[in-house]
């Protein structure tokens, strides 16, 4: 089966079959929809007009029994940042999207009319089909009629109200195995998909198995990759507690950001711990880990019942926790929970939108621990797309400039995720170079600034923070092409035979014989691709920096501020 990619032109209202262009045939995941909104997307267009591109990919080894390879990648030019854009989610598209054949499907032009529209994709197909019965709903209720449409097979990936206003913390959500909803949260790519009027794309499952050029190479690779992963500490430390372990670690560090920036640890850390999480979801009957896409051995997810035992929420993360928790002070996990559940179904960034609640606070739109008065704006005001509605779903950067809030902790507008820059300053390199705005996926230091993966580094040093955060932004960007979860990171750095074998596998795959330094050139490249774009849509190394107050402000415990220079972080390019 011949891979193929289907353009989709929302101003013709028409679907083009193309073959893949050799250049982009070794491409997948992030390095494709990089390497395609590089090439055909204007960099100084508007994000929310007809010239920008939404392109959705499936990474190199999705749809192959690889263990973990279940994320999908989606690009396009960020409404939130004004920068490249690549966001990717787990769930059960990226693999089916593989197994029918698809390298991308590259969505352009907006409709002449304001009708909503959806896309179902075949194996030989995309139609665009009007639809009138789901515009207005929330992703759960989209999930739950096409289900009932077209089965509980089909593979889905929608916008809730938030995409339909085109706010800029608007998520793409992708529907997982159980249907509950995985999120492509950073950037605001659900409203790029909200401007081309399309409310939900459907898949057609398949049975289809993938040739591999060499199966039993690859099924020895697959072996010896997955036990990597199992056996990593890591990683059966997420499997127990989740994501969540991470705060109480990350407030013992003193770099857990609390109420809107001000210090780094919060008194009520053991409430909204990953501890007190995992026992609150045994004694109510929920699932204490699962998997986001099929195929995961790490099982880092899980499924929080209410007091009552019902279904609350699930993939209840460390970030999200966070940023309603201790960034807003809020110690109660079910109101976080209701949050969370509620940001699912709306389509909204659970980091962006949470610290845009910090920074509310911070105006006194409402109180620091106000649980009840956040799921009330949810609720009430985003969900209805009144003007605060509408403020504080178009992130923290609109917040502060709507009410006049000097301490914002944004990079290109971007909220900043859950690590104190100043008291882990590896984190901080990453969120100032970032091709995408502030992010702590594109280069996770935390793994050896705190976790103590792949070597130690002092957090609160200065030195050789640089080369770790560029060590590993390169590294994740060939990650993300692959289809992989970030999380194989951890293993990969600990364990030698790792890496070697997820190398394998791409070879095994497609007949090839990559090497080590294929893939670090290979993550490099996207990378300089990603900045070239961003230099030309008028970005400096200027907007390389973090906000000023992280300089003039000391964080307690540790009463440190952000000092690395701009030289210093600049040097970061030089490669």
């Amino acid at each position: 089966m011949a891979e193929k990619i289907f353009r989709v032109d929302m101003t013709k209202l028409r679907v083009k079959v193309e073959e893949v262009p050799s250049e982009w045939m070794g491409l997948g995941g992030r390095g494709l929809t990089s390497t395609i909104v590089a090439t055909e997307v204007e960099p100084t267009c508007h994000p929310l007009g007809a010239n920008n591109k939404l392109v959705i990919a499936p990474g190199l080894l999705s749809g192959t029994p690889a263990a973990n390879s279940g994320r999908l990648s989606c690009g396009a030019k960020s409404p939130l940042t004004g920068t490249i854009k690549e966001a990717n989610a787990g769930g059960t598209s990226a693999q089916m999207l593989a197994k029918l054949g698809v390298k991308a499907i590259i969505i352009e032009g907006q409709p002449q009319d304001d009708g909503w529209h959806s896309l179902h994709v075949t194996e030989d197909a995309v139609t665009i089909n009007r639809e009138t019965e789901l515009v207005g709903k929330g992703n759960y209720e989209v999930v739950s009629v096409l289900n009932q449409r077209l089965g509980e097979k089909c593979g889905v990936i929608s916008i809730g109200q938030a995409g339909e206003f085109k706010m800029s913390g608007a998520n793409l959500s992708v529907k997982d195995p159980g249907s509950r909803i995985r999120s492509s949260g950073r950037g605001g790519l659900g409203a790029v998909l909200g401007s081309k009027k399309i409310k939900f794309i459907s898949i057609e499952p398949s049975n289809n198995k993938l040739e591999l050029a060499d199966p039993e190479a690859f099924k020895t690779a697959n072996r010896t990759f997955a036990k990597a992963l199992a056996d990593n500490q890591i990683s059966q430390a997420l499997a127990q507690y989740g994501t969540n372990v991470l705060v109480n670690i990350i407030n013992e560090s003193g770099g857990l950001p609390t109420r809107n920036f001000t210090t780094g640890q919060f008194d009520k850390h053991e409430e909204i711990s990953g501890e007190t999480m995992h026992d609150t979801i045994v004694e109510r009957g929920g699932k204490p880990k699962h998997n986001c896409h099929p195929g995961c051995v790490i099982n880092c997810s899980q499924i929080y019942n209410d007091k009552d035992g019902n279904y609350k929420t699930s993939g209840f993360e460390y970030e999200s926790i966070w940023a309603m928790g201790a960034d807003c002070c809020i110690d109660n996990l079910d109101h976080i929970a209701e949050a969370d559940y509620l940001m699912d179904d709306i389509g909204l960034d659970s980091i962006e939108t949470p610290v845009a609640f910090a920074v509310a606070m911070e105006a006194g739109v409402l109180e620091f621990g106000d649980g009840q008065g956040v799921l009330d704006i949810l609720k009430n005001d985003i969900t209805k797309g009144t003007p605060l509605g509408r403020i504080i779903g178009n992130g923290a950067g609109s917040v502060g400039r709507s009410f006049a809030v000097t301490r914002v902790p944004v990079v290109k507008n971007q909220a900043i995720p859950a690590y104190d820059p100043r008291a882990i300053k590896g984190i901080g390199i990453t969120y100032a170079t970032s091709t995408m705005g502030a992010d702590h996926t594109m280069g996770y230091t935390i793994a050896t600034n705190i976790l103590g993966v792949g070597g130690s580094l002092d957090p609160l040093s200065k030195e050789g923070q640089v080369e770790l955060s560029r060590n590993l932004q390169i590294a994740t960007a060939a990650i993300d092409s692959t289809g992989m979860c970030l999380f194989i990171a951890f293993a990969a750095l600990d364990d030698e035979a790792c890496l070697p074998a997820l190398i394998d596998m791409i070879n095994a795959r497609f007949g090839i014989s990559l090497t080590a330094d294929d893939v670090t050139n290979l993550g490099a490249t996207i990378l300089k691709t990603e900045r070239a774009f961003n230099t030309a849509a008028g970005f400096t190394s200027k907007d390389d920096r973090l906000p000023e107050f992280f300089k003039h402000e000391p964080i307690a415990p540790h009463n440190v501020v952000w000092d690395i220079d701009d030289a210093t972080i600049d040097s970061f390019w030089d490669f």
